[in-house]
């Protein structure tokens, strides 16, 4: 790229920059106005009085404190199931020859790209029948393993060179130390990127939590302030919400800027560019 354009890649880059950052700064903005503020002008970019009054009663809702948790301990699963499980099955698809190979990664693909909305009433059954309905376990089985988890942990795994593994198996090393003494310290940029990805699926998941969890014992974050987020007369509580969405997108936001750099490397090491 020549020199004269370059100014203007970064001045597209700055206008697309602030452009995605529009709906967050409206979201700020309105988690600092009153409820009659927001009603009486909702496209206000800057709040006439500033208060803080929505994020004291956000930490002040009853449960709010279990919600919480309850988001952290699914999360925990979901990340650490997705990092045990998809970094074995990305290994075994990637560098071992085992019978039905192609079928199992046809089977992952299919399972990539097939709609929630077409296996979460069966999700929902078989989560009955296995007696974890309205539980934290229940709520956090089926994103233990996500196909997309699998298939980033498999793209990176064939970016790793044979020979260091054929050479770790004529000095006697078996596969499961080959696993995790070679090809572990090695899939950290792609073990970011999962985590990063299975974290967000959990976090902000709203309607799985919503079916599974039937009393607030099990409510995660958003399925909690959803149902408390109501105001007097049954009206929605914008400044509520809004504070409560700046809440729930701040533990991603600090998660990403710790793996921004594995996690960009991740993506660029799976060929998803």
């Amino acid at each position: 790229m020549t020199a004269s354009r370059r100014p203007l890649l970064y001045a597209a880059l700055v206008l697309c920059a602030l452009l995605t950052l529009l709906p967050f700064a409206w979201v700020v903005s309105g988690s600092l106005r009153s409820l009659d503020e927001i009603r009486a002008d909702p496209g206000a970019w800057l709040p006439q009085h500033v208060t803080f009054d929505n994020f004291t009663r956000l930490f002040a809702i009853e449960g709010f404190g279990r919600f919480l948790t309850n988001s952290i301990v699914v999360a925990a699963l979901v990340v650490l199931g997705n990092i045990v499980a998809a970094s074995a099955a990305g290994y075994a698809l990637a560098k071992l020859d085992f019978a039905g190979k192609r079928l199992a990664f046809g089977a992952v693909m299919a399972a990539l790209m097939m709609p929630f909305t077409a296996v979460f009433v069966p999700q929902f059954v078989i989560t009955v029948d296995m007696g974890l309905a309205d539980t934290l376990s229940g709520i956090a089985l089926p994103s233990v393993a996500l196909p997309l988890s699998v298939f980033i942990m498999r793209q990176y795994a064939l970016s790793v060179p044979d020979e260091l593994l054929e050479a770790a198996r004529i000095d006697g090393a078996g596969e499961f130390r080959i696993f995790f003494r070679i090809f572990l310290p090695l899939a950290g940029p792609a073990l970011a990127t999962i985590t990063i990805m299975s974290f967000l699926n959990s976090w902000n998941n709203f309607i799985w939590p919503l079916i599974v969890a039937q009393s607030t014992s099990t409510y995660t974050l958003p399925v909690g302030l959803a149902a408390t987020s109501q105001a007097d007369s049954h009206v929605t509580d914008y400044g509520l919400m809004l504070a409560g969405a700046i809440v729930v997108m701040l533990p991603v936001l600090v998660l990403f800027l710790f793996l921004q750099r594995h996690f960009v490397r991740g993506i660029a090491g799976t060929g998803m560019r």
